[in-house]
């Protein structure tokens, strides 16, 4: 076999883990000493990208930019279109991912990353992710029987704060060998975030509603990543964007959408920021490696809402977890599942983005300190990044908290800028939007290869609704958009859009409820009509590890004695 070139083999944050494949780690998700996989480098761009791949789908570009990270003799190129093709052939827009100008004076637009099965950014990397589950488990159960003793089983382990659950339900349902189990905050996500997941009856899909925080269901994720005796007894898999393959499906759409803006413009090099609401930090993570990589991005902004860890790092070079102060954050509707509580969470219109620490971090300070060190070697560079990554986590988990130094935190700003939105300002952001666009303003231009606008149901006679998630981005827009209005050359800010405002429609419906002539049931999608009456099927459990193991240990028998039966 062809060695793999270095960005095609990956070593964990935590500096061990030497020389995995790429199927190595999208089976095992977390690394053995707690730490997330990434590769031992970044690839470069081929020379001629901007004008070979300028007028490719959505699917060839995914198609080059994975296989830089994947080698060939790992999967054969036929075999990586298939599952690609497979993936995103579940979409509703022709393009995936369409671009929609909000605001041409202002260069503002909005990068539709919600046309999947379940209505959120997070389908583009969990059909994927399902897909390449079934494709290894295939190959290597390959000439088993049913009943085979060295049959391989995957069980899947998920957190959500609402869209990661339905997104990899849906990526995993009736997949063969795969059982998947996916906890929630229990009465934290919205009633249709819910539905989609509880309604979903497949024989290997087990939702749990856990008493807690989405912090608490992703703890419980890590306790049992890093459990010897379920390790021994079952072949752990991660769903949650602690997998590398998560992040890499999204960098496919940084690319995407800045040729998308070249044809639109008719340009070959516009000056291009992103603007990515973020809670977890992986969707802005896949931005930073397209950037890495080579994409010519100004700035990645990010977009948090009141709870701000991101934010007050950028500020201060301090990432600190901070307890909940006084009266709780003023907004969040139980209905659309936020709920505040006493861990230092705070509830927003913006329950997806409710967030203590964000697990994706902690890549990014892998290769800030990897590239601000001193220590010469490569090699050694690794390992001391590692050791400096464990310390800041160890120091995170026991004294709540941690500072960089003053090198790192350049290095953060040089790509990064932060933006922090109230909820207050989300809802002026919703009204503001409906109130100015205008029907021109809905096409969503330059698709590949001439393909239709989509239709994106997110318009109302000509206006554009947001959900507050995507209105935390709009905002953190404007801002940015001030800040470098006397820029020498004009600056295209792409803002993206992650869910559809019907899976959040109380907030919608708080900030458009006196806009004349609106009525939600316009942008309903068919799909969620009635959905929330349908059969549910949910185990609820307490915040444990253990409790929850025991669930995993049992549904996991029950379901494979009723396959082999």
């Amino acid at each position: 076999m062809t060695p793999h070139s270095a960005s095609q083999r990956y070593l964990s944050t935590r500096g061990g883990s030497y020389d995995l494949s790429f199927e190595d780690v999208v089976l095992k998700g977390l690394a053995s000493d707690g730490g997330l996989f990434i590769p031992e480098d970044i690839p470069a761009l081929p020379s001629d990208w901007q004008t070979r791949w300028r007028d490719y789908s959505f699917e060839e570009l995914a198609l080059e930019i994975f296989s830089l990270y994947i080698s060939r003799e790992e999967i054969p190129e036929q075999d990586l279109k298939e599952i690609i093709r497979k993936s995103y052939s579940t979409f509703r827009a022709t393009d995936i991912s369409p671009i929609v100008t909000l605001d041409q004076s202002k260069n503002l637009h909005l990068l539709e990353l919600f046309h999947g099965p379940t209505f959120a950014f997070k389908d583009v990397a969990l059909q994927f992710l399902g897909n390449l589950f079934e494709y290894f488990l295939v190959r290597r159960n390959q000439g088993k029987k049913e009943a085979d003793a060295g049959r391989e089983h995957l069980t899947v382990i998920g957190a959500t704060s609402g869209d990661t659950g339905s997104a990899a339900i849906y990526g995993l349902r009736g997949k063969k060998d795969v059982s998947v189990f996916i906890m929630h905050p229990r009465g934290k996500v919205s009633p249709i975030q819910e539905a989609q997941m509880t309604t979903v009856l497949d024989a290997n899909v087990h939702n749990l509603a856990v008493e807690g925080t989405f912090d608490d269901c992703q703890d419980i994720v890590k306790a049992l990543f890093a459990d010897p005796e379920i390790n021994r007894s079952h072949r752990l898999a991660a769903v949650n964007s602690i997998n590398w393959a998560r992040i890499l499906a999204q960098i496919t759409y940084y690319f995407h959408s800045y040729f998308t803006l070249c044809r639109q413009l008719n340009e070959s090099n516009p000056t291009v920021r992103f603007v990515v609401p973020t809670g977890n930090f992986g969707d802005i993570l896949a931005g930073y490696f397209a950037t890495r990589m080579g994409l010519p991005t100004d700035k990645l902004v990010i977009a948090t809402n009141e709870n701000d860890i991101l934010h007050r790092f950028w500020k201060t070079g301090y990432y600190e977890k901070k307890p909940l102060h006084g009266k709780e954050a003023e907004g969040g509707f139980e209905d659309d599942g936020a709920k505040a509580h006493p861990s230092g969470v705070k509830e927003t219109l913006a329950p997806a983005m409710d967030i203590l620490v964000s697990s994706n971090f902690e890549r990014l300070l892998w290769f800030l300190a990897y590239r601000t060190s001193q220590a010469g070697e490569t090699n050694r560079r690794r390992m001391e990044a590692g050791e400096n990554v464990k310390g800041w986590l160890n120091q995170l988990k026991s004294e709540g908290g941690f500072g960089v130094s003053k090198e790192i935190l350049a290095a953060a700003k040089r790509d990064f800028e932060s933006e922090r939105v109230s909820d207050k300002q989300t809802i002026q952001t919703i009204k503001d939007v409906y109130a100015q666009t205008l029907p021109a303003a809905q096409q969503a231009n330059g698709h590949a290869h001439g393909a239709p606008p989509a239709t994106t149901g997110t318009e109302h006679e000509g206006h554009y609704i947001l959900d507050p998630h995507s209105a935390i981005g709009i905002a953190a827009s404007l801002r940015s958009i001030t800040a470098t209005s006397d820029a020498s050359k004009p600056v295209h800010h792409i803002s993206l859009a992650t869910a559809h405002p019907a899976k959040f429609s109380h907030a919608v419906e708080l900030a458009l409820k006196d806009a004349p002539g609106f009525s939600f049931e316009t942008v309903l999608p068919e799909q969620f009509v009635g959905l929330e009456e349908r059969e549910k099927r949910v185990t609820e459990c307490p915040a444990s590890w253990e409790k929850v193991r025991e669930i995993v240990v049992r549904e996991v028998e029950e379901e494979m004695h009723g396959r082999r039966g």
